[in-house]
């Protein structure tokens, strides 16, 4: 679990520190505060830096100039600026939004830099991504090493040693300590394959109110202990839903939620029931994949009544505990606030709750922090705090 939060050069995160965190963090702030980056953060964090992780994030914002490379070697078409597309796309990661080889501009996202544990060491792990130069070194037998070279060294080299200068991108993960660097001839290769890195994050976009990997995420835990607290969170809805499933369907090729409803034979498609009841199955389903890991919600009212985001709260925070889940989530709502605060001072540990509402001082975003007992005393004197 993070205790604390530093990102550096994410985005419009230039130099971002949380000092506290808690096991559910609620997100409020205005537009272009670095709400959703933060969740983009922490799910790179999580992934430890994965790539197909950051190709889901340039996707997501239509700035992955990969897809046509991607296309291109689908079609047998020549494929020679793949690389060089690949790292425009990155660039648009870092707050410059350029390839720049400094390691000052590179990415960090990790525990807070300014806190240290009893050996005066960061706690924690920590994931940095940054470009990068290499230059070709010839070794006996055929050899060839690729060997970062000092942005600043360049002018020396040798001219031969300049005409191999490879411009790549690095991924350096505290906890997988080996440094991955993109290959020009397999950068495709890599991100058409199935991922094989066990993920223990959820990231549910605000647009999310089905994801296409529901029945993926169902099929983890049907017949399971954790089939019911799905059942128990889209009762919110129905209460007289008994069971779920997912099954093939005749229109699409993807498989589609049906359910059974109490004193009742037939199934009935969840889509057909709206949005919201929609919208708590990808939420849950997010949640109980998340396991021992982090579930990330991009505006968590999209598509839910007032009443129905109380309710969810009080699941999440019963699950979060049970499954050893650290929840962040976003929102502009003052209902999500009054129902995530509601259940907050209801449950018997209230340090495990904080709103942190993040707000842009030129080119900085500041935080403020609210417990449990100042945002009751918000929400009682009707006080703005989002």
């Amino acid at each position: 679990m993070l205790n604390s939060l530093y990102i550096r050069n994410y985005r419009c995160l230039k130099d971002f520190k949380i000092n506290r965190l808690g096991r559910i963090n609620l997100l409020t702030g205005k537009n272009n505060t670095g709400k959703s980056s933060i969740l983009e953060a922490i799910a790179i964090y999580a992934s430890n830096g994965d790539p197909k992780e950051l190709f889901k994030i340039l996707e997501e914002h239509n700035e992955n100039f990969l897809v046509n490379s991607k296309s291109n070697k689908e079609n047998n078409k020549p494929t020679s600026n793949i690389k060089q597309n690949f790292l425009n796309s990155l660039a648009n990661l870092f707050s410059g939004r350029k390839i720049v080889f400094d390691d000052t501009f590179s990415i960090y996202i990790g525990q807070n830099r300014g806190i240290f544990d009893i050996n005066n060491e960061i706690s924690g792990k920590s994931v940095i991504l940054g470009f990068s130069i290499f230059k070709e070194v010839f070794y006996p037998d055929n050899v060839i090493k690729k060997e970062k070279v000092n942005f600043d060294d360049i002018d020396n080299l040798s001219d031969r040693d300049k005409s191999n200068l490879i411009l790549d991108f690095e991924i350096n993960s505290t906890k997988e300590p080996t440094t991955f660097i993109l290959d020009s001839d397999n950068i495709v290769n890599y991100f058409l394959q199935d991922s094989k890195i066990k993920e223990n994050f959820q990231l549910v976009r605000s647009n999310n109110v089905e994801k296409k990997d529901n029945p993926k995420l169902f099929d983890n835990i049907a017949l399971t202990d954790k089939e019911q607290y799905v059942i128990e969170a889209l009762k919110i809805i129905e209460p007289n839903i008994e069971r779920i499933t997912f099954v093939d369907s005749d229109s699409s090729l993807d498989r589609i939620a049906v359910i059974k409803l109490a004193g009742s034979n037939n199934t009935i498609p969840l889509k057909s029931m709206g949005d919201g009841i929609n919208r708590i199955l990808t939420i849950i389903l997010a949640m109980v994949n998340a396991e021992n890991g982090y579930l990330l919600i991009d505006e968590f009212e999209n598509g839910l009544h007032y009443t129905s985001q109380i309710k969810l709260w009080e699941i999440i925070f019963k699950l979060t505990e049970k499954l050893n889940v650290q929840v962040f989530a976003t929102t502009h709502s003052e209902d999500c606030i009054f129902g995530f605060e509601r259940i907050l001072n209801s449950i018997g540990n209230k340090d495990d709750g904080l709103l942190i509402r993040l707000d842009k001082k030129g080119d900085e975003i500041k935080y403020t922090e609210f417990d449990s007992e100042e945002l009751r005393i918000a929400n009682e004197g009707n006080i703005e705090i989002r």
